[in-house]
């Protein structure tokens, strides 16, 4: 790679047909998409290949829950007929085993962009004109840029970061099980790590300032975990606002602004995530950056000419599969493939707690809204009427909402354990616009908790066999 000339003064140039900016799930993705349809391709990322998903995301607060799912049927397994003891939890050996899953796949990922005619270039990089990255002294011009520089675990005004108050990015790196945790804040994140604190023996309490966790689920499905969560032990105040922590020896005390106050050993916060869009020079060359999000259109083109974003700086849905897909699309966007445009009500939804929460489409409200309270119907189907759920011991539901008089499917909502691997069906029935007429005839096996899609379809089409009527 070229190097600053001898009077150090004028820097290398490349051109490329593609520079990105960022090696996340969609800048990799458009990386290895770009190559294979013949196009030059430089990646530029400043940590690891592979982004938050990879590295302190998606895998590791996953293996977390495996591992925390472990736990659990080892501790209920007398219930069936099993017995073992949980003799307790070594956390060094779980993260051990969480960091071994994330080091197979990043070395995969890593042979994989390596494989591919792809200059990868480890560095910080900067937008210093409208066709031009800076890094470690280079400048790198591309014919397109794609900016997918990510997000951050966000806090509140105010609210630092230290000690025993932290994110997930902290909770991640903990070589200890605190006895007692608040949760700031019952979304995705929140409810995750509740749910591995609470199999690992933690007491847990969720704040949050809504009226409900997991908010941007059908209220249904918000119900239905917070009673599994209430039963597991895990405490949750819902219209709870947070007024301030002061730390301690050994330990944290949260005010809320109801004047209550809560002990813990930490304080998570898990407020969102923000946008990483500002301090890389978008805003120095043009491209338009509100609150850190970067706006485009459905093309994923930015309001610059050649310059595109994916991931998490596109306002929308934070999910590691809606940038890959964003970043595959823009690959063919700048190949002349013309790809269709991707529809972001049909982007699936797993929240991976014990019990799981899966959706794709609308929320009954949602649907209401948009096609007026009488022209909207749904069903829920019970688990329990579900031979693979009674084998797992898990309760929980399959919701399908329908536009009336013959329409089709426009929302699928599910709460249960695993239900998250039915979602696949449930995004090709949105996505295609079925009818419950049209899945009911289709064979689902038997006995699966895959069953019970085909099951809620038969029922909504009208003709329900293992539900009443």
């Amino acid at each position: 790679m070229p190097n600053l000339d001898t009077d150090g003064l004028d820097m290398a140039e490349q051109t490329f047909d593609v520079v990105i900016l960022g090696g996340g799930s969609g800048g990799y993705a458009c990386a290895l998409r770009a190559s294979q349809l013949g196009l030059s391709v430089a990646l530029i990322e400043k940590d690891k290949l592979g982004g938050t998903c990879l590295h302190r995301g998606c895998v590791p607060t996953k293996a977390l829950l495996h591992a925390a799912e472990v736990a659990d049927t080892a501790r209920e397994s007398s219930h069936y007929g099993v017995y073992t003891e949980l003799q307790g939890i070594d956390i060094n050996k779980v993260n051990e085993y969480r960091d071994g899953v994330i080091g197979r796949l990043y070395k995969g990922l890593q042979g994989l962009v390596k494989s591919k005619a792809i200059t990868y270039v480890e560095g910080t990089g900067r937008l210093v004109s409208a066709n031009t990255v800076e890094v470690n002294g280079e400048k790198f011009v591309g014919r397109n840029i794609v900016l997918g520089t990510g997000s951050y675990a966000r806090s509140l005004p105010g609210l630092e970061i230290t000690g025993r108050v932290m994110t997930s990015d902290q909770a991640l790196d903990m070589d200890w099980i605190p006895s007692r945790v608040i949760v700031l804040g019952g979304g995705v994140i929140g409810v995750e790590f509740a749910s591995v604190w609470r199999s690992f023996g933690s007491e847990v309490t969720i704040v949050e300032g809504l009226s409900r966790i997991v908010p941007a689920e059908d209220e249904a499905c918000s119900k239905a975990l917070d009673r599994a969560f209430r039963k597991r032990g895990i405490k949750i105040k819902t219209d709870a606002r947070f007024a301030g922590v002061t730390q301690h020896d050994g330990g944290v005390t949260v005010t809320l602004e109801s004047g209550e106050t809560l002990e813990a050993d930490i304080l998570m916060v898990a407020v969102g995530r923000g946008a990483n869009g500002a301090g890389h020079g978008f805003e120095e060359v043009g491209v338009t950056v509100d609150r850190g999000y970067v706006p485009t259109d459905e093309r994923l083109r930015t309001n610059v000419p050649g310059i595109f974003a994916v991931g998490d700086i596109v306002p929308g849905l934070q999910l590691a599969h809606r940038g890959f897909q964003q970043g595959i699309f823009v690959a063919e966007e700048i190949a002349g493939l013309n790809p269709r445009v991707i529809d972001e009500k049909a982007i699936p939804r797993v929240t991976y707690c014990e019990p799981e929460v899966a959706s794709v489409g609308y929320t009954e409200t949602q649907a209401k809204e948009k096609w007026g309270a009488d022209n909207v119907e749904s069903y829920e189907y019970n688990l329990g009427g579900n031979g693979k759920s009674q084998i797992l011991g898990t309760a929980g539901f399959i919701k399908l909402i329908r536009t009336k008089n013959g329409g089709p499917i426009v929302g699928v909502h599910m709460v249960g354990a695993r239900v998250g691997e039915q979602i696949g069906e449930a995004q090709l029935i949105f996505s295609w616009e079925a009818t419950p007429e049209d899945v009911a005839p289709l064979i689902h096996a038997h006995p699966t908790q895959n069953e019970a899609l085909g099951e809620a379809h038969l029922a909504l089409a009208g003709k329900p066999l293992h539900a009443h009527a």
